[in-house]
């Protein structure tokens, strides 16, 4: 790794020339099956027809323009966002952190114009990730990210994941909002439970909270649903998305229902690169896809393939796994090693990529595009790598 390169990561060693589908390809030809998908990003696998269409047709006409004029792609993105979604109103931005600023911005304000200026506190929970800004670690609460910088910004009231009763007892006179993931990604692809979603809706509207649902991470298909929310019916007042929403290109939105949103005037808010040309034109070709109601189906039908797989190594290896986790393509293994650890065997025996998280979990996110085969052959390097790993915990008995 170059020493001009501020070192914040610990990349593996392998440096990747060329990808196709699940694949990824190193300059010395070396192949490795990629479970981790840029984090969730590469919704659509590598090198899609239908994606670097779009970009190569966008990047030969506008690749920047501001939004001091208008951009009918991202006219068109934003419209076709709020006829699939709850919202009437979208923003763009570059990443999940800005769009997850916005969705703070949008809740404190709206508040303000009601004539409640002190409510500008947000409940968020424990194990949640909403990004690296100042504010956004300040809501995940990780003391990991937040040591040596300097005083945490404040307005942000944690609770236990799935405590109601903790959670009515901040809710005060200073709350605006309550921020969750329906599935925390980087806290170990935790699951909120249905049941506590409704009644975060219900407290929302007996308070006069916003509910934010980040789906930075569980949204655009990931779950089998184009939306994590959809599939247990409760509607949030603002939704984040970002990650797979471009398929690998750098784009966020932050939708938000009218009511939410109309405290939002000119000059509230803004983003330089946000919903430029070749962000929407991208985004859009990727919802060309994802949104297909067949296309969702498969997520489903794969993605309890994949548990299917993931379950049987557990059986065979209970010494290892302790539980498996998430909906659709969005899956975690917890184990009884440090997640990183599986990972590192992953990666040198099976020639497979996964990424760790929170909780001893390692997360498994192929592209949406995976198929059955590629599934099965994950399946058997799994279990290849937790033979391994089995072999080498005797050893060291």
């Amino acid at each position: 790794m170059s020493g001009a390169l501020l070192p914040v990561f610990q990349p593996a060693p392998m440096v990747f020339e060329h990808g196709e589908g699940a694949w990824l390809t190193t300059a010395d030809g070396e192949r490795y099956l990629d479970f981790g998908a840029g984090i969730a990003v590469n919704a659509l696998g590598y090198s899609h027809p239908h994606i670097m269409t779009a970009l190569e047709r966008q990047g030969r006409k506008l690749w920047h323009l501001s939004n001091v004029y208008r951009i009918p792609e991202g006219e068109r993105l934003a419209e076709r966002l709020t006829a699939v979604s709850f919202a009437d109103l979208v923003s763009f931005a570059n990443s999940g952190a800005e769009v997850n600023e916005c969705a703070i911005k949008i809740a404190r304000r709206y508040q303000h114009t009601r004539g409640q200026p002190e409510r500008w506190r947000i409940i968020t929970f424990k194990g949640a990730f909403h990004g690296r800004t100042l504010a956004t670690m300040a809501a995940g609460g990780n003391s990991k990210y937040l040591e040596g910088f300097g005083p945490v910004v404040d307005g942000f009231d944690q609770c236990s994941l799935g405590d109601i009763n903790a959670v009515r007892s901040k809710a005060g006179p200073e709350t605006a909002a309550i921020m969750i993931e329906p599935i925390q990604g980087e806290g170990g692809v935790r699951v909120a439970c249905p049941t506590f979603l409704r009644q975060l809706r219900d407290l929302c509207d007996e308070c006069g909270l916003l509910l934010i649902f980040d789906e930075v991470q569980c949204g655009m298909g990931r779950t089998g649903h184009l939306f994590a929310h959809q599939e247990i019916g409760v509607t949030p007042d603002i939704m984040t998305l970002a990650k797979g929403l471009g398929g690998g290109f750098p784009v966020g939105a932050c939708l938000a229902t009218e009511s939410a949103g109309s405290a939002m005037t000119p000059g509230a808010h803004g983003s330089t690169f946000g919903g430029n040309p070749l962000a929407v034109a991208v985004a859009n070709a990727v919802l060309d896809i994802v949104e297909d109601e067949a296309f969702l189906a498969e997520i489903r039908r794969k993605g309890n393939l994949a548990r299917a797989a993931l379950k049987s190594a557990a059986r065979q290896f209970p010494e290892l796994i302790v539980d498996v986790r998430g909906h659709g393509l969005m899956l975690g293994v917890r184990t009884a090693l440090p997640a990183q650890r599986i990972v590192e065997v992953l990666r040198i025996h099976g020639k497979v990529l996964t990424i760790p998280g929170s909780d001893n979990v390692v997360r498994i996110l192929p592209p949406l595009t995976v198929t059955d085969e590629e599934i099965r052959l994950f399946s058997d390097r799994f279990h290849l790598s937790l033979r391994q790993l089995a072999v080498s915990a005797v050893k060291e008995a």
